[in-house]
């Protein structure tokens, strides 16, 4: 049995998030046709031309509303929401290159709905997996990197008893849990922080999973976590 808990926290600091989650079982990652995922991307980056209007990157609401976040937790120098980092791509005129089908859907959806999104192999997991304060000393090595960087005390960040798997929030993710074309069962999560913007995080964590039904197969559910129910069952 394997849990998603958001700890308190993390409600202590934001009683309004909530945290739109994917639980895939049974799927097949395989890219099987490049074609279809870059041609998502390519649709969803024009989609995300709208978050670009501001003369000033970061005053659009939905960069802004993360930068603040990010003022209210220790976090590494430089670090930005992962939504911003796609972005700021797209304003640059660099195109999102595909990775495998789970990720390019969520970057997907992540570009057309302003919201960041990420994901994690299940199977990777040791114990639960949560969202809370690092204790600053939790095992991390970055996504492509070889050096341990573990998490400030105070970063917000999801981990599972053997280590952090995604620091500063959803700034940069661990090499231990990334999804591959070799994932089976796969946890995947979109936050949002704005009240404003509730029914925009329930028709991305629809999209996402209709998109992963309808192209790998297997067993899909979706959940919200919030400070009323602020955990969810993984797996039995």
């Amino acid at each position: 049995m394997t849990r998603f808990i958001v700890e308190n926290d993390i409600w202590a600091l934001f009683p309004q998030a909530k945290i739109g989650v994917v639980v895939a079982h049974g799927i097949d990652n395989h890219g099987k046709n490049v074609d279809i995922y870059e041609e998502m991307l390519r649709e969803a980056e024009i989609e995300a031309r709208q978050f670009l209007e501001c003369e000033e990157f970061s005053r659009h609401p939905v960069i802004a509303v993360w930068r603040k976040a990010f003022r209210r937790f220790k976090t590494k120098k430089g670090a930005r929401c992962s939504v911003e980092a796609l972005l700021k791509r797209v304003k640059n005129g660099q195109h999102i290159r595909t990775i495998n089908p789970l990720v390019d859907m969520y970057n997907a959806v992540s570009l057309r709905y302003g919201l960041p999104c990420g994901g994690e192999d299940i199977d990777t997991f040791v114990g639960d997996i949560r969202l809370a304060l690092a204790e600053g000393h939790e095992p991390f090595i970055p996504l492509g990197g070889e050096e341990n960087d573990p998490p400030y005390e105070g970063e917000i960040v999801y981990k599972d008893d053997v280590g952090a798997i995604c620091r500063c929030w959803n700034w940069r993710e661990a090499q231990r849990t990334m999804l591959t074309e070799q994932t089976k069962r796969a946890f995947l999560c979109i936050e949002s922080i704005d009240e404003t913007r509730n029914e925009v995080l329930y028709q991305a964590l629809e999209e996402l999973a209709s998109s992963i039904r309808r192209h790998l197969g297997g067993t899909v559910k979706t959940h919200i976590v919030d400070i009323h129910h602020p955990e969810i069952l993984i797996t039995d």
